[in-house]
């Protein structure tokens, strides 16, 4: 086909009554070519009605750099959808053009929300049971130690990774970032009206691939731990890269929004720009993504009625029955101590005792989430200039134990029926807890205790069958016969013991 054939069948195509596909839940992004001069982050405005049938939804845009401008679009409604653009700026004006937003393929579910108060699922229904990591810096170590991570999470340990916007200055990861994201001169020299794209197409390209394995993106917006003196930025410039973050990130399915890592030790922020971020976030992000918010020592005030659920750093997991009651949303236990073996305090669990924070916050009715800071070389006076690569800070490979049983435990709690709610059923009080699907489904766990029986309270006149789990061993073995009532069940005197009881008839 010659050039002008082709360039003659673009130019026809609308008129033709043919438009691009976009499959339901996934991004349909409009590229316009427009001026570079002046500051076209500050002086271009640009968005789009896209409507359907029944639907209308306004969306914003932003600028990518070299005269390009963008706006992203995730249709959460099948069929034709059109769009007409609006802008300040004429070359940019009145665009218009149609798309179809064709059925989602077999692994998208679409993004998570909230259901049923105390629970996440996604949008297609599917329940969405947290189990997450944190690696902060990930995004800024470049292709090659990314492409290591990556691999390693294509394992399945994980749906959920906690991880920061900004670079992040804090001990083993004292490394330059690639890229910064402002224009301006390191180290603190930046221009905080003009966006380094490339920084932030660095930031989506991970997004990407983490939506590619199943893996929701957990963006920390503000944190602490900053030697370029982003965390001291001003209200007008948080707002202004609070709504290009938005106008870039929010289609994307995947993404959640974390106010902050550990709001409270960032000396600059006053609670009541916290306030204001989260009810920002609200306001501003067409989407309604997740949004939470998580404490060093001071916790937040999860009852706020903008944040969708409680981000907790705490390493009592069991509370987690407790709090969802309190504040009447989903709680995730983001930070409960990491797996390692450094010399701070929150970074030195073994792995049985992570494996037990994971077991004791899910049976509660929580979510948890997993840390890994392994470091093998040690300078005896200071640890914190090995040049290894820690999980929780770059990503890399997992060296610890409890990453496999946290997936062990992963595919018992995603083959249970439906949501799982706390529940007792063992004849007096312990400290124990089970959580069960409509009684045709219990799972009981005895924490760290070795008890040789247990006395179990099933109800009805039901018949169940019994399996007794080994969740460090990862071995599920059946008990004989059937159950119903009240029952002793001999057990084999081994902590991290754990009941999986279904009903027969």
């Amino acid at each position: 086909m010659n050039k002008k054939l082709t360039v003659l069948l673009f130019l026809l195509i609308p008129l033709m009554g043919f438009s691009q596909n976009c499959e339901k839940w996934k991004v349909f992004e409009i590229s316009l070519k427009g001026t570079s001069a002046g500051n076209p982050f500050k002086d271009v405005t640009l968005s789009a009605v896209f409507t359907n049938s029944t639907l209308s939804d306004t969306i914003n845009g932003f600028y990518d750099g070299s005269g390009i401008y963008k706006i992203r679009y995730m249709p959460a409604s099948e069929g034709k959808w059109s769009y007409t653009t609006i802008s300040n700026q004429k070359q940019l004006n009145a665009k218009k053009g149609a798309f179809n937003c064709i059925p989602p393929s077999k692994d998208n579910h679409g993004p998570v929300v909230v259901k049923d108060t105390f629970y996440l699922a996604y949008a297609d229904g599917t329940p969405h049971h947290s189990f997450g990591t944190t690696c902060y810096g990930w995004v800024h170590q470049g292709d090659s130690l990314a492409g290591v991570t990556l691999k390693t999470l294509s394992r399945g340990y994980f749906n959920k990774m906690r991880m920061c916007i900004f670079p992040k200055d804090y001990d083993w990861n004292k490394n330059e970032p690639l890229l910064y994201p402002f224009e301006g001169k390191p180290l603190k020299e930046w221009d905080y009206t003009r966006f380094n794209p490339a920084y932030f197409r660095n930031v989506e390209k991970r997004i990407r691939q983490l939506d590619s394995l199943g893996i929701e993106a957990d963006l920390i917006v503000f944190h602490p731990y900053d030697r370029w003196g982003y965390q001291n930025m001003t209200r007008e410039t948080d707002d202004f890269y609070i709504r290009y973050i938005i106008a870039r990130f929010a289609a994307y399915k995947n993404v959640w929004w974390s106010m902050a890592n550990e709001y409270d030790f960032m000396r600059a922020k006053k609670m009541d720009d916290w306030d204001h971020f989260i009810r920002f976030f609200a306001e501003e992000d067409p989407y309604n993504r997740l949004r939470g918010i998580h404490n060093g020592s001071r916790w937040y005030d999860h009852t706020n009625p903008y944040l969708t659920h409680a981000s907790i750093q705490n390493e009592d997991t069991y509370r987690a029955k407790e709090l969802r009651a309190k504040y009447l949303k989903p709680v995730i236990f983001d930070e409960c101590r990491y797996e390692g073996n450094i010399p701070w305090s929150w970074g030195n669990l073994t792995a049985e005792e992570m494996v037990n924070k994971f077991w004791r916050g899910f049976i509660n009715g929580g979510y948890v989430g997993h840390g890994e800071t392994y470091v093998t070389e040690v300078p005896l006076q200071f640890p914190e200039r090995s040049s290894d690569v820690l999980w929780w800070s770059k990503g890399g490979v997992l060296k610890g134990r409890s990453h496999e049983r946290i997936k062990f435990l992963r595919e018992i709690i995603e083959s249970a029926p439906g949501k799982l709610k706390p529940s007792v059923i063992f004849q007096s009080w312990m400290p124990f807890s089970s959580v069960t699907y409509k009684n045709e489904f219990f799972l009981a766990y005895f924490n760290m205790d070795q008890p040789r029986s247990m006395v179990l309270n099933l109800p009805g006149k039901s018949n169940y069958r019994i399996e007794i789990i080994n969740a460090w061993d990862m071995i599920i073995q059946p008990v004989p016969g059937t159950f119903s009532g009240r029952c002793i069940i001999e057990l084999p005197q081994k902590p991290m013991t754990a009941l999986r009881i279904t009903k027969t008839n």
